[in-house]
């Protein structure tokens, strides 16, 4: 028995898979009637004492009991109740969302189950998985794997798949962002090849669009960019309700769930075929309709063009031009859209690369990466990279980035800090996610005091350090480096409120504001100079002003007098500026005085004069 076996499992929203590496290949498991994909869909019998039903059994319940067959909650780890993104990934799902504001989703499964998070229904999917595994290596132990995730999932989502993993029964090893995968199993076999690629990855409910660069055994991710609500599921609910207008269903009738049924159907038979008939008899007048892949394109482009600002963002991110890649890799259910793949054509000028099986390819992937981690696969690198900078809010509200983002990870970065008020006992490390130069701008992720002894102003040293692990989930290290003390935070949940959507509207906003944001920070910096020399020159007027003659000390007071009003009239950057550069070169012969003076005390306090 190989008690070092680690399998590689590709968690889908629509469908998932298990494998595991087998003298040098990867090799995914098929269930007892011989079928690698599992669909990720879970029913729950209304005898609460039954077992749950997961995989195909599962999947022909969605038409006849749709409010307790659970399909792509994927699109729901991490989510919470009553936010604008968690209801509208709910919108079109049959089955009923709970929670109280501002607390964890979860699902309603009926009877005396309860209401479950998102992930404890994924680790029933897991379970499945893990069974036929143990099946499939006639009995053996399956204890430990590393599980996909998309690129853009964040902190609390890849946490919360961790836990369903862990929940099932295994030792999460690794989370594994999904196009990575892909651009693993494209590359094992071209391990002397350099290249940069493009991963194209839009599955059921997420999109990834990752650039990599493959060199000698080393896959290295430039960037990535991609929304966790975007996929084939949108293309299905519209497609539906399409649909439903063309047989004039009501509203409320009982017809969706079967109409939901035909409407993937007859997306996947458009694939391979110009037309297709829809059947949906004893529902209204009319029971069959034609549908042509013509109508289903033009519905769908609205969809499809969402993935375009991903694309043009991450290459942006990566600095290279379409011409740069050798390869775009296709990955997903949804790319075998005929519609799809001439997009992808559009963005990147070239006819993507379809020789990996669109389905199992993350799954292979992440197999690959299993093996990498037992040692059953040598001369890999696998090289991630973190999506968004990680920083903490500084005096003054400006953010001060400490991982930028698409920085390397597993990845660790360090700053020191100081006291910016007297007699302080406590510092506020607010730790925040984002691209905007301002704090108020980003999102916090979470916030912690660190206390130390009060010191004069400047005096006090607090070290920062934020570590991103293997698993892409943030650490933060606060120590006052005179006392030792210190604090170690994980950060898990504030991500929880930043939804996909948002992302990639702050991403947006960084650029559309940059000039903005970078007067923002200027005029932020210029503020506080501004305070920090108004109390330097008023303590310096105490101790020495008497040395200066009346005009030049009544100069000075005037000097400062227009920095105050400066700061008084807002936001006049330019006004500012100039009040201090006049301020400065007007202290001059008073800072000089302050020096003589302090080295006349020292010498006297040394017996010199």
């Amino acid at each position: 028995m190989k008690t070092d076996l680690i399998v590689g499992i590709d968690l889908g929203t629509t469908n998932s898979l298990i494998g595991a590496m087998d003298a040098g290949f990867p090799v995914l498991f098929a269930d007892a009637d011989g079928r690698r994909l599992t669909p990720s869909v879970v029913y729950f019998p209304a005898d609460a004492d039954a077992e749950p039903v997961v995989g195909f059994p599962a999947a022909r319940q969605r038409a006849l009991h749709p409010a307790r067959t659970i399909f792509s909650v994927k699109r729901l780890v991490g989510a919470r109740a009553g936010e604008p993104a968690t209801l509208e990934a709910a919108a079109d799902l049959p089955y009923a969302l709970t929670g109280k504001p501002g607390e964890s989703a979860r699902v309603r499964v009926g009877g005396a189950r309860g209401d479950l998070l998102p992930e404890e229904i994924s680790a029933l999917v897991l379970r499945k998985l893990k069974a036929d595994a143990e099946r499939a290596l006639d009995g053996q132990t399956v204890a430990r794997a590393v599980i996909t995730v998309p690129a853009y999932f964040n902190d609390a989502q890849r946490a919360a798949t961790k836990r369903a993993g862990e929940l099932a029964g295994f030792t999460v090893e690794r989370i594994l962002n999904e196009p990575t995968a892909a651009a693993l199993a494209y590359g094992l076999d071209r391990l002397d090849e350099r290249s940069k690629i493009a991963v194209y990855d839009l599955g059921g409910g997420t999109f990834d669009l990752s650039i990599l660069e493959l060199n000698a055994g080393v896959f290295q991710v430039l960037a990535t960019n991609g929304n966790t609500r975007l996929g084939g599921d949108d293309i299905d609910a519209a497609l539906m309700n399409f649909l439903a207008e063309k047989f004039a269903l009501a509203a409320d009738s009982d017809a969706f769930p079967r109409l939901r049924e035909l409407a993937r159907e007859a997306k996947e038979r458009l694939s391979t075929e110009t037309e297709t008939p829809i059947y949906l008899p004893f529902q209204t007048a009319r029971s069959e309709i034609a549908l042509t892949r013509a109508e289903l394109e033009t519905l769908v482009r609205p969809i499809l063009e969402k993935t375009r600002a991903h694309c043009l963002r991450a290459l942006a991110d990566a600095r290279l031009a379409p011409t740069d890649l050798q390869r775009v890799i296709l990955v997903g259910g949804a790319t075998r859209m005929p519609a799809v793949r001439a997009l992808v054509g559009e963005i990147f000028g070239r006819d993507p690369d379809t020789t990996q099986h669109p389905d199992e390819a993350v799954a292979i992937g992440a197999t690959i990466q299993a093996g990498i981690l037992s040692g059953a696969v040598r001369n890999v690198v696998l090289l991630d990279v973190t999506p968004l900078s990680l920083g903490i809010e500084t005096f003054g509200g400006l953010t001060n980035v400490i991982i930028p983002r698409n920085t390397t990870i597993p990845t660790k970065a360090g700053e020191l800090f100081t006291n910016p008020v007297a007699a302080q006992q406590a510092m506020r490390i607010r730790v925040i996610q984002g691209e905007r130069e301002l704090a108020r701008d980003n999102w916090t992720l979470g916030e912690f005091d660190v206390e130390f002894q009060p010191a004069p102003r400047g005096a006090a040293r607090v070290g920062v350090q934020f570590e991103i692990d293997a698993n892409g989930i943030l650490h933060v290290l606060a120590r006052d480096t005179k006392t030792g003390q210190e604090k170690v935070v994980k950060i898990t949940s504030g991500a929880v409120d930043v939804a996909d959507e948002q992302v990639e509207k702050m991403i947006a906003e960084s650029v559309e504001h940059a000039f903005e944001d970078y007067h923002g920070r200027l005029l932020a910096e210029a503020k506080v100079k501004a305070a920090e020399t108004l109390a330097a020159v008023r303590h310096a007027l105490a101790l020495a002003g008497g040395q200066l003659d009346a005009a030049q000390r009544a100069e000075i007071e005037a000097q400062v007098a227009e920095v105050e009003a400066a700061l008084s009239a807002g936001d006049d950057l330019a006004r500012l500026q100039k009040a201090l550069a006049a301020l400065d070169a007007g202290t001059q012969e008073l800072a000089t005085l302050l020096i003589e003076q302090a080295m006349d005390e020292a010498l006297q306090r040394k017996g010199v004069l």
